[in-house]
């Protein structure tokens, strides 16, 4: 994940202590789902990642910290297979919403976010840095089963 994660150039940049402290057992609840030439499953002993997500899970709102797909494997349905794997977990969990933000120039993922029933809601003027930039926050409200 951390390979993929660095080579993408719009990706969120975090430490490996900071993946590390991910699914410690003190950290929040989180779910990471992976993409592969295959499937997008839940992570397991895969070798070769083509896209991942990772989530922050609250009792009622979920929120998208991290979506990848690598350069080689994008317009090709991987980053859509997992946004909407997570809504489906999401739904079934009994989650009211989903959020996220996004970089402002990040054009490609806001269009996949607007696709799949995102709304931008505000925007946190400043959020990226290197280079700074507003984040626009985007939400999708859950029918729940």
């Amino acid at each position: 994940m951390r390979r993929l994660e660095h080579k993408t150039e719009t990706a969120a940049h975090w430490s490996a202590a900071q993946y590390g402290a991910l699914f410690d057992p003190a950290a929040p609840i989180r779910i990471a789902l992976v993409a592969t030439e295959e499937v997008a499953t839940e992570v397991s002993d895969l070798s070769t990642i083509d896209g991942f997500l990772i989530a922050r899970c609250l009792p009622d709102e979920w929120e998208i910290e991290n979506v990848i797909v690598d350069d080689q494997h994008r317009q090709r349905g991987f980053g859509t297979a997992l946004v909407r794997e997570l809504l489906a977990q999401a739904r079934t969990g009994g989650v009211s919403s989903v959020i996220l933000e996004v970089r402002e120039s990040n054009l490609p993922a806001q269009r996949l976010y607007e696709s799949i029933g995102f709304k931008a809601e505000s925007r946190r003027n400043g959020y990226y840095q290197g280079p700074t930039e507003d984040a626009l926050l985007y939400r999708i409200r859950i029918a729940v089963l």
